[in-house]
């Protein structure tokens, strides 16, 4: 099932980058990718990472996740609860804001955008015990809603959805959601392009100051590049959520 992991991996498990850039002496970085409310499988590789550690202990592991949290899967806001509890004792996180993140957050800002319920905030809303029925809305609908979910949404996890940040760096790698525009230095990216960019990212095979590690863009398999690692594996309906673990020079990877 997991053949695509082997081809393409060298014998021992390390993935064959070209050119291998290095994250910090004594850091491991365990990056996961979008997660979209599968807080089954969350849990599970969150217990694959635990059991990582304790087999091959370092002295500074640190866990980035790179967006899209929520929507599309069953348990958006269980996952909610579960990074904000940081259930990784020993580990630093850093939790990155997603294009999913920022649709939900319009939405409860108001007005009230239907865009988002069509790209599975209606999942969302199910989670957090907001129950409806959207073949079609009038304004007065959606502000109904978008009150409804104000009111059902804890205060806490707001104050983690509006702190999540738009990128973070270790070493030679840059974590981001969806990407950078190329030719534009990172300091200098817009931050709504790193939650949205797409095609103009993927196909450019110009070198970003940083190798890239992204989710955002499904693919069957980790889609390894010169200049960039995505790892969105589509895990709400694949059930496959995939973690990069770098380490050095090396990097290998952990799935459901």
């Amino acid at each position: 099932m997991f053949g695509w992991l082997n081809r393409r991996s060298r014998g021992n498990g390390i993935a064959a980058l070209p050119e291998e850039p290095r994250v910090p002496d004594g850091r491991r970085v365990y990056c996961i990718g979008d997660i979209h409310g599968r807080d089954d499988l969350l849990f599970a590789l969150h217990e694959q990472i635990i059991a990582d550690t304790s087999q091959n202990p370092v002295d500074e592991p640190i866990v980035v996740y790179l967006g899209d949290y929520v929507d599309r899967g069953p348990g958006s806001s269980q996952v909610v609860e579960m990074l904000r509890r940081h259930p990784l004792d020993g580990f630093q996180r850093v939790c990155l804001l997603g294009n999913h993140e920022e649709m939900m957050l319009r939405f409860m800002e108001g007005p009230a955008d239907v865009n988002w319920l069509f790209n599975g905030g209606d999942a969302t809303l199910a989670s957090y015990g907001v129950a409806t029925s959207w073949s079609h809305f009038q304004p007065k609908e959606l502000e109904s809603l978008r009150e409804r979910l104000c009111s059902a949404v804890p205060q806490e996890h707001m104050a983690f959805l509006e702190k999540l940040q738009p990128y973070h760096i270790e070493g030679d790698y840059i974590f981001v959601h969806a990407g950078l525009r190329p030719g534009v230095p990172i300091k200098k990216q817009k931050p709504r392009e790193m939650l949205w960019i797409r095609d103009l990212f993927l196909k450019s095979t110009v070198d970003f100051g940083k190798r890239v590690v992204h989710g955002h863009t499904i693919t069957d398999a980790p889609d390894i590049r010169t200049n960039r690692i995505g790892i969105d594996t589509g895990a709400f309906y694949s059930g496959r959520l995939t973690c990069l673990v770098l380490e050095g020079g090396e990097s290998r990877f952990l799935h459901t």
